[in-house]
Order: structure tokens, then sequence, then C-alpha cells
């Protein structure tokens, strides 16, 4: 009886292995403790003075969020609130940099803020209420997306509602610089439930998407003028790199459902077969010719993985990552990591309408 009773046991322990295993992404959990302070703080070791910015911190708190880590969350969003925001991201946007000032000195280096970090940072306060059932987190994802409408949301004549890239220092008389990949599409889809301007940034979003890229390669930064629209004209500056990676990114991890996927998915086909026919995606391309240069690292090849659309060109990739994956001096290819190689393995999706389903499985999504 003794030895039907251990049997019974031991293929209870192992039936229940894999629903544990479904709740543990290692990648993430290794990020936390090559990148992540134990008070929440993401650190980029590669820069001198060991800066943490807001982008990191938004970044963290998705796969905190997607690993259904809540500790972890806790952890990033108040030292995001008490070091970037002054303590109060309900009226303050997120300072973008922070840092070692001096010998003795640790503080912000730079107060302007940085949109793509927002509006991650509200989108997952947001996403985190609803998951989590937790109208503390509801309360400041809305009243930070209201901060960023009130500060780094402008009307360009000829265009409408734009995101700025940061609240100052985009916006001229007659021009303004944009950053493509700054506001996702599933995350724009996401706030026009909350109305004005963000149905129409849905809309301006794409625009500036399909426009700025030519020959199928979305630039790093492009400008806007009166009058006279993009500036797209061959210049040493208009490339896409390092920056416009995340756009090919963000578009492959689009619902199948979402009505824009398909108009971007063929914009930016030039790039899937530059990637696929040359094994490894440039380091960057000029916008106006489509001229590819150097190897882009590994985190490029992980942040093709929901953008490839053949099985073959996605398997290229898939080998590469495995084959380098980013060491802990490597910050920037490592979030890449995470968000290719995390939605490669299934571990979050998005609906039609930008709303996260996480794959923390039954066990998992009781959890604290």
């Amino acid at each position: 009886m003794k030895a039907f009773r251990w049997c019974v046991l031991a293929a209870l322990m192992l039936v229940a292995i894999p629903l544990r295993a479904a709740c543990t992404w290692p990648a993430w959990e290794q990020f936390k403790k090559d990148y992540i302070s134990e008070s929440g703080r993401v650190i980029d070791p590669s820069d001198t003075r060991k800066i943490t910015t807001s982008e990191g911190q938004s970044y963290a708190l998705f796969f905190a969020l997607a690993a259904n880590d809540r500790k972890a969350f806790d952890q990033l969003l108040t030292w995001t609130r008490d070091n970037l925001a002054g303590g109060n991201l309900n009226d303050n946007l997120p300072a973008w940099l922070w840092g070692q000032k001096d010998h003795d000195n640790w503080a912000i280096i730079d107060t302007n803020s940085a949109s793509d970090a927002d509006v991650w940072i509200a989108w997952s306060l947001l996403e985190a209420g609803r998951l989590w059932k937790h109208p503390d987190y509801t309360r400041t994802g809305k009243a930070l997306l209201k901060r960023i409408a009130h500060e780094e949301v402008v009307k360009v004549p000829g265009l409408g509602s734009m995101l700025l890239p940061g609240k100052v220092g985009f916006a001229e008389e007659k021009a303004w610089r944009f950053n493509p990949s700054y506001l996702p599409p599933q995350i724009a889809s996401y706030f026009t439930r909350f109305g004005a301007p963000w149905t129409t940034l849905r809309e301006t979003n794409l625009r500036l998407l399909l426009e700025t890229a030519p020959k199928g390669f979305s630039p790093d930064w492009v400008q806007y003028q009166k009058n006279r629209g993009w500036h797209l004209q061959q210049d040493k500056s208009l490339v896409g790199g390092y920056d416009a990676i995340r756009v090919y990114l963000w578009v492959g991890m689009m619902s199948d459902k979402d009505a824009q996927k398909a108009r971007l998915l063929t914009r930016f086909r030039p790039m899937a077969t530059m990637t696929t026919k040359h094994g490894v995606p440039p380091e960057k391309v000029d916008v106006a010719s489509g001229k590819p240069a150097g190897k882009g690292p590994v985190g490029f090849s992980a942040a093709m993985l929901p953008f490839l659309q053949q099985r073959d060109a996605q398997a290229v990739q898939r080998q590469r990552v495995a084959d380098n994956f980013p060491d802990n001096n490597a910050y920037y290819s490592y979030v890449l990591t995470l968000f290719g190689q995390g939605w490669d393995q299934h571990r979050f999706r998005f609906t039609a309408q930008g709303e996260l389903i996480p794959d923390w499985g039954q066990e998992c999504a009781t959890s604290q």
C-alpha cells in the first residue's frame, strides 16, 4: 500500500512540474539578478555612471506583469515614483535619466521626460490594475495618461494630435521631431478607450509609421515641417537602427485581428526580406536608399522573431539568440530579447484592443 501511495504521489508531482515550469521565466529571473537592484532600479552597467532610464523601468514593469511577478512590479514602481517622479506619478512625468552625477551624488541627470517610457508605464499600470484587480494601479495609470496627454501631445498642422518624444526640445514653431518607435500600435489602440486625444493618435501614429518608411525601413528619428511634410531626403541622420528595430518588434507582436497589422507588415516587408537574405538583421539602414550597414546585435534577432512571417527565417534568428544570449553587460539587447523571445515562447500576447494576454497558468494566476 505504501508503495502504491508513493507511486501516486510521484505521478502527481510529475503532473505538477509542467504547471510550475510554465510559470517560470528563466530569462526574466536572470535579468533581475544581472540588472535590477534590490530596491527596484534597472541599471545599465555599460555606462560608467551606472545609469537608470525611465525606459528601463518601464520595460521591466511590463516583464514583471507578464511574469506575474507582483513583488518585482511593486519594487520597480516604488523606485520609479520616488526617484524619477518626485514621489508622485499622478502629477509628474518621470525624468528619463538618473545616475551618478559626480563622485558622491546619485540623482536625476536630465529632468526631461521620455514618452516611450511614459506610455509603457501608464499601460502597465492600467493592465496591472485589471489583471491583478488592484484599483490603485488603475488610478495612477489614468492620472499618468492624462499627464502625458497634457505635456507630451501636440496638434501638428496637417497631421493632428501627435506624441512628442519628450515634453521639452522636440517642437519648434514650424518643425517637429518624432521617433516612430515611441508609441507601439497596440498601446495606441488600448488608449483609444479613454477618448481624445488617443482616438486621433492611433490614426496619426499609423501615418507616422507608414509615411516615414519610403523604402520599407523605419527611421530612428524624423522631422515633420509645416506646409512641407516629412523630411525624407537622403541625409546621414536619416537612418534606422537601434531605435527603429523596436518598430518591427511592436508590429510583429500586434494581434492578427488588429486591422492595422497587415498594412504595417506590408510596408516593412523589405526589412523581413533583407533579414532573411543575409541571415541577420542589419545594424543600420539608410532610410532614403534602403542601403544596409553592419550586422545588428543579437537583440535585433530577438526583436525580429515576432515580425518575421516565415518559419525558416524565424528559426535562423531563434538559433542565433540561443547561441549568443545577451550577457550581464548588454542591457538593450537583453530587453529586446525578453520582448522578442518571450513572445516567441508564448509567454504573452496582445488582443486587438491592446490588452495583455499573459500565460500565467492556473497555479500562477492565484500567486502574489
